[in-house]
């Protein structure tokens, strides 16, 4: 069952991948624009709200999507797993506050508002959108990956090695973060499918990106007027969305039960 899982998990974000991977090498020039929500006329997936061609945007789409994603997650987990093994392993109750309760000053604040409210005031390209993301992403990575490591830290082993004179950061990598690496590969899992969607909800909502720019959150928005007259230019990029989380879902499900049976 496993295997099938990771199979059907590869099969599904396979194709969004290698459409954003190498997608743009295959778009070619732009073309002459035709008339807006056409379907045929030398168009396989027929044409955009201005008249472009919905293949080459789906090619060129999808990097934008992957990439902040991706970038996000990575940059949400770098400040979060530092800050979370800190708390835990401190014995000081002031330092551990002084870390974990501006995160929960964070943690009460919609993710989507707080990057609405940010986006008010500063337009952000692609890297703000990533740093806005991972940003708003921290404080619930941190709250898991501190408890994980605080069941850890209070194991004998932790004080033996305390008492042996090993360091402080071989026992917080060696040990303590070894130990909580499936509870965070876990949340990596759940983590870049909360990403996602903010990313894609975002860039629908025209944040980081412009009103015109390929991009498959953006062509949903942008063409859903035209959804009965051409429904690829909205059914292809948004059924590419979907692969990617229910596939990065799937991957790391199977991952994670393939691993615990070991």
């Amino acid at each position: 069952m496993t295997h099938r899982r990771l199979a059907l998990g590869l099969g599904v974000v396979a194709v969004p991948l290698l459409l954003a991977l190498f997608g743009p090498f295959l778009a070619g020039e732009p073309g002459p624009r035709a008339t807006s929500f056409v379907l045929g006329d030398g168009h396989l997936l027929g044409t955009d709200f201005v008249g472009r061609d919905v293949l080459r945007q789906t090619l060129l789409g999808g990097r934008t999507v992957v990439v902040t994603a991706l970038a996000a997650t990575a940059l949400a987990h770098l400040v979060a797993v530092p800050v979370a093994l800190a708390g835990a392993l401190t014995r000081s109750r002031w330092l551990e506050d002084l870390l974990m309760r501006p995160l929960d000053v964070l943690l009460a604040v919609p993710s989507l508002l707080l990057i609405l409210l940010v986006a008010a005031v500063f337009a952000p390209g692609a890297v703000g959108l990533a740093l806005l993301v991972a940003l708003v992403n921290v404080p619930d990575a941190a709250r898991i990956v501190r408890a994980a490591a605080g069941e850890v830290a209070a194991r004998p082993a932790v004080e033996a090695l305390r008492m042996q004179g090993e360091s402080r950061w071989r026992i917080a990598v060696g040990y303590v973060g070894r130990s909580t690496l499936r509870t965070l590969a876990a949340d990596a899992g759940i983590r870049l499918t909360g990403v996602l969607y903010l990313v894609s909800t975002a860039a629908f909502l025209g944040v980081g990106v412009a009103p015109d720019a390929a991009d498959w959150a953006v062509m949903v928005d942008r063409n859903r007027t035209g959804l009965l007259v051409q429904p690829w230019a909205v059914v292809v990029p948004a059924l590419l969305i979907v692969a990617l989380t229910m596939g990065t879902n799937l991957l790391f499900d199977a991952a994670l039960e393939r691993r615990g049976r070991r």
